[in-house]
């Protein structure tokens, strides 16, 4: 991965795959990635024939954050730097949390700042032994980012997420699967491999029903239980008619395994 674009987009079939790719500088976010990570959200959402999308870093670091030393450069438009910034990675993070199927994040090294709320931004995250998350934001006196205090607190509650913001301590993967922040730990070795292989499955599966799962999952924090309910009761109507749903539920009957093209 040499090319001087800041995320790459590779495609392998029905997969995906979007690459951070400042490896000198920890995959530090400045205006040229938020850019090009908008843009490669918004064509891996607009494209139907990706059907799962894997996110990960190249390098030793999935993401070491914002790219500090050009905030720094930036006296007294620091502040007009940072909303550009943030204005490009927030469009790209929405449109990876809405679009119509999955997305893995493979976390291949330590993730600071917004590259925290990113690494952890996949429907299922795999992170290498390696790997660490802290927020980092108070501790050079800036504020939080990147939906780091929306998704925190509904991964793991308010109260760890306060100590997190406050506190900026570092997180170990391993502890981070006991507090539900990603979905396992592999080896440093393995972290490629494994996370293709569950990425290249999710592609094949049902990616229409997924799309609509996600959607639901989204809505749910905001519904009541019957407004819920009835969201459910609609999308699972809608589904059965879906290519997919037919397709399933003659698989299910004929004992064979379904086809979801």
């Amino acid at each position: 991965m040499t090319t001087e674009s800041p995320v790459l987009l590779e495609r392998r079939g029905a997969l995906a795959v979007l690459t951070l790719n400042r490896p000198t500088v920890g995959n530090a976010i400045d205006v040229p990635l938020a850019r090009a990570l908008m843009e490669a959200a918004l064509a891996c959402d607009e494209d139907d024939s990706i059907r799962c999308v894997l996110l990960t870093g190249n390098g030793r670091m999935f993401c070491a954050g914002g790219d500090v030393g050009g905030f720094a450069k930036a006296g007294d438009n620091a502040g007009a730097l940072v909303k550009e910034i943030t204005g490009y990675l927030h469009v790209a993070i929405s449109r990876l949390s809405r679009m119509a199927k999955p997305l893995v994040c493979a976390v291949n090294g330590p993730a600071a700042g917004a590259g925290f709320p990113l690494a952890l931004l996949g429907d299922l995250v795999i992170a290498a032994k390696s790997a660490h998350f802290t927020l980092a934001y108070t501790a050079i006196g800036l504020t939080p980012d990147g939906s780091s205090t929306w998704l925190l607190p509904r991964l793991v509650g308010l109260r760890l997420t306060q100590e997190l913001v406050l506190t900026n301590r570092r997180v170990a993967a391993e502890e981070a699967v006991t507090l539900g922040l990603v979905t396992r730990v592999v080896d440093d070795a393995e972290l490629a491999g494994e996370a293709e292989k569950l990425a290249t499955t999710l592609a094949a599966g049902a990616t229409q029903a997924f799309g609509a799962a996600r959607r639901l999952l989204l809505q749910s924090f905001e519904s009541s239980l019957e407004t819920q309910m009835e969201l459910e009761s609609r999308t699972i109507g809608d589904a059965a008619r879906t290519t997919h749903g037919r397709e399933g539920i003659a698989a299910f009957l004929g004992k064979r395994k379904p086809e979801f093209k």
